[in-house]
């Protein structure tokens, strides 16, 4: 019987906006480099596969299909990484031509633009911040507190996610809490999970804001904004992520 046959595909080593730095020595992450595959019609029947829509996992099963890197999953990376390889894959799988409908801020019209990938630099991160400890320092403005706080990576923010959605199924949403609990490592030099919960759910509305702005400007992410001209004026605007990002011939 004849030997089944290896297809090697083509693939793309890609960076990531974190550079690697906030993931352990041992981490197959810490070169800041990934590599992916391009997308085959394997990957096209993960799209259009409505179970895991409707889990709401299609992406996340789309990228770990891609990934090619020993050890790798796409939750291991922190969300800033997640979104460059999910940008990256469509620029490899379809280009880097990306068109969807705006709205023009002026006059209420609709029209289509095209958004061209490539051009999503990584964020620019500060100089002063040290990343390889994989905690961050921050004393709240008010209160005066001293916490620590990581970068959260995919596992994390699907645990976020199912908090939320159980919340909500009364009426409430936890989105603001249930994320604080998770990126916070101490308070004060206490590092329990218990202490933790309980600080957070009296947290000051006003230190509450400055930490989570702080961990914007920490964050490593790739910039999904770009500027577009509305009435002679170039608008800065959040690229949308349609459906069409990952399957952008609708009529197939």
């Amino acid at each position: 019987m004849a030997d089944k046959k290896e297809f090697k595909f083509p693939s793309e080593v890609v960076d990531l906006p974190s550079g690697g730095k906030v993931y352990g020595k041992d981490s197959p992450l810490v070169s800041g480099k990934l590599e992916i595959k391009y997308m085959t019609a394997k990957e096209e029947d993960i799209l259009t596969s409505q179970n895991l829509i409707k889990k709401g996992i299609v992406i996340e099963k789309l990228l770990d299909s891609l990934i090619l890197t020993d050890g790798v999953k796409v939750n291991d990376l922190i969300l800033g990484d997640k979104n460059a390889v999910m940008v990256a894959s469509r620029i490899l799988a379809y280009g880097s031509e990306y068109t969807v409908e705006l709205e023009n801020k002026y006059t209420g019209d609709k029209f289509d633009h095209t958004f061209n990938l490539t051009d999503c630099p990584f964020k620019v991160l500060p100089e002063d911040i040290d990343y390889s400890t994989g905690e961050f320092d921050f004393e709240l403005p008010v209160s005066k507190v001293k916490v620590k706080f990581k970068l959260i990576t995919g596992h994390e923010e699907n645990k976020i996610d199912a908090e939320v959605k159980r919340t909500k199924k009364y009426g409430t949403s936890s989105e603001i809490t249930s994320r604080l609990r998770n990126i916070i490592t101490e308070i004060d030099g206490n590092r329990e999970q218990d202490f933790i919960n309980e600080f957070v759910q009296n947290m000051l509305s006003r230190d509450s804001l400055a930490l989570r702005e702080y961990l914007i400007k920490v964050t490593p992410d790739i910039e999904l904004k770009q500027e577009v001209e509305m009435e002679g004026e170039l608008v800065e605007v959040d690229i949308p992520l349609t459906a069409n990002f990952f399957w952008p011939t609708t009529n197939r």
